[in-house]
């Protein structure tokens, strides 16, 4: 049931909080009023009213000289309050970093959230030239970036076929390879591997592997990744990246399933 049309009010709510993920994603930087009212799908005098009131509860923030629209302060709040039940980052920071220093690529750990991996933790790997198409805060759909295309793949065969029923416009946004056959063909290849591998198809010539992390039932809700420059990941390296990453989010899954037994205990 499409609970913003059952439900009074629940419209606005739904085009606020598709405004709060959008200011999110935006980061530091932050991002312009025509751009947020673009990407949500509403015109630029409701995104405005939207994140005028969202500014008076504290929730965005508007930088005065470039007024780009940024997280505001109850954001951090409530995020710190959400953390202890939610938020595994302070597993993963040590194995995150681990994996930067032993492939020298950037690495990262991503959650999934609904149909969207969100990147939380980034380290920069030694090897000077890199890619930057991944920061905190990023989003993706499923199946675009590689901790995406790893976490869809290995979904339980339906749960993955509902979300490309969906999702028929990631073709188009995205470029032909992610049409639904194609996807399903990567999907398929990826569990073959154990890893997802993109082959510069979001920035030309920027290349990325993930690997799922998997919760105490079996379930794909995070994800490990590398990126890097296109000659970094040649076939001469590639196995040897992707066993590498395949190690670390190992142990991860391990170390999220016994912290989940001791907090049981």
């Amino acid at each position: 049931m499409d609970t913003s049309r059952t439900v009074p009010g629940a419209q606005a709510i739904a085009r606020a909080a598709a405004l709060l993920r959008l200011v999110s994603a935006g980061g530091d930087e932050g991002r312009g009023v025509q751009e947020l009212a673009q990407s949500a799908g509403l015109t630029r005098s409701t995104a405005h009213r939207l994140l005028s009131a969202l500014r008076l509860e504290g929730l965005v923030d508007q930088d005065e000289h470039t007024a780009r629209w940024l997280p505001g302060p109850e954001l951090f709040l409530m995020g710190a309050a959400a953390a202890p039940r939610y938020d595994v980052s302070h597993l993963a920071r040590d194995v995150v970093r681990s994996l930067a220093v032993k492939t020298e690529e950037s690495a990262f750990f991503s959650v999934r959230r609904g149909d969207e991996t969100v990147c939380l933790l980034r380290e920069e790997g030694s090897f000077p030239i890199r890619s930057f198409v991944l920061s905190e805060g990023t989003r993706f759909p499923l199946g675009v970036a590689s901790a995406g295309l790893a976490i869809l793949a290995f979904l339980a065969d339906q749960d993955a076929e509902a979300y490309l029923s969906r999702h028929p416009d990631l073709g188009r946004r995205f470029g032909a390879h992610h049409d639904a056959d194609p996807l399903r063909s990567r999907l398929a290849h990826t569990r073959d591997r154990g890893y997802a591998v993109n082959p510069g198809l979001i920035v030309t010539g920027s290349w990325g592997l993930g690997a799922a992390v998997f919760d105490h039932r079996g379930r794909p809700e995070w994800a490990l990744s590398l990126t890097g420059v296109e000659f970094r990941f040649g076939p001469d390296r590639l196995p040897s990246l992707g066993r590498t990453l395949l190690a670390h989010a190992h142990q991860l899954t391990t170390r999220i399933a016994s912290a989940r037994l001791g907090t049981r205990r």
